[in-house]
């Protein structure tokens, strides 16, 4: 018996030109590049410059993973974009992305999860190829929030920065087991009660404005380390797996030292964790395809590895993605 499988074909990613460093920061509010280092491990964020949109960002991305995968904007049958800061209200900036690259077909359609986007985006694309609705997909995680910070909030304005990453998945058929590429299982949660926890204070049918990034640091913190560990141990029970079978973890990359209790917590290397949070920041739904393609580029990720994405964002939300690249 065979099962179609979404196989990944290549990555691609794009960061604005512009960087700001925490020293950047240091003269526009009150905080110090020792102080962000402490508590998030970031070093410094990208910025998209004026009139550069998320569609900008996150076209470049997808150009390059095409390239990667040797495909063009034709040979597409879907594009799955997980973004909360959309170039419009509508219509879909995925369907933007489906002008430029010339894909006259299929379908194109935005994911909002936040800083889980990208992890429901994969498992949207899935589905859909796995049920046969589409063969090739195109999923990016692109964002520009520094339009929706409050840069006089230094609690919130050091934390995040812009831009894009992409991958191309292809439906092949196989055997489905687990030493084969493809994306073995995903895994959704959220959970409504938590959502003033980490919101923006504007919309269209609220406030008529697009409004400020809020967070209750300490709240997010703690259910961050909570449901991420439920979800990996989730996505390694669902398919009888130990840690030690993960060869590498590309997580959301909001705080060093999440990522640093996820590495304790399961016992694994800190070398298996990918980390881009230090020269990133936290890019919301874009962090995780962007720390893919920064390990797949120098080599750390090659054909064969097993990997888990995993994350956690407003709403609240939270995901893992398990897959053989």
């Amino acid at each position: 018996m065979t099962i179609i499988k979404s196989v990944a074909l290549g990555c691609g990613s794009y960061l604005p030109e512009k960087v700001l460093t925490n020293d950047d920061l240091a003269k526009m509010v009150d905080t110090s590049d020792e102080w962000i280092q402490a508590r998030t491990g970031i070093k410094q964020r990208h910025i998209a410059a004026d009139g550069e949109m998320t569609s900008h960002l996150a076209l470049a991305a997808s150009r390059e993973a095409l390239k990667n995968a040797g495909l063009e904007g034709k040979d597409l049958d879907c594009i799955v974009l997980a973004t909360s800061t959309p170039d419009q209200t509508f219509p879909a900036t995925a369907c933007t992305i489906q002008r430029e690259l010339g894909m006259v077909g299929g379908f194109a359609m935005d994911v909002q999860a936040v800083c889980t986007g990208f992890v429901y985006a994969m498992a949207v694309a899935d589905n859909f190829i796995k049920t046969g609705q589409a063969k090739r997909a195109l999923v990016i995680g692109a964002e520009t929030f520094s339009r929706i910070l409050d840069w006089e909030d230094r609690s919130t304005c050091v934390l995040f920065g812009d831009g894009a990453g992409a991958v191309v998945l292809e439906g092949r058929e196989s055997k489905g087991t687990l030493d084969e590429p493809g994306i073995i299982s995903t895994h959704l949660h959220s959970d409504g009660r938590y959502q003033d926890c980490l919101y923006v204070d504007g919309g269209p049918s609220s406030t008529k404005t697009v409004g400020h990034l809020r967070m209750k640091g300490k709240e997010v913190f703690r259910h961050a380390v909570v449901n991420l560990s439920g979800v990996i141990t989730e996505a390694l029970e669902a398919n009888g797996l130990e840690a030690d079978a993960i060869d590498w973890v590309v997580p959301h990359q909001a705080n060093k030292r999440i990522l640093d209790g996820t590495a304790k917590k399961f016992k694994l290397a800190p070398e298996k964790i990918i980390i881009t949070v230090d020269r990133h920041a936290n890019t919301s739904a874009a962090s995780i395809p962007l720390a893919l393609c920064a390990a797949v580029k120098d080599g750390r990720i090659r054909k064969g590895d097993m990997l888990l994405m995993e994350a956690m964002g407003g709403g609240f939300t939270w995901g893992a993605v398990l897959v053989r690249w």
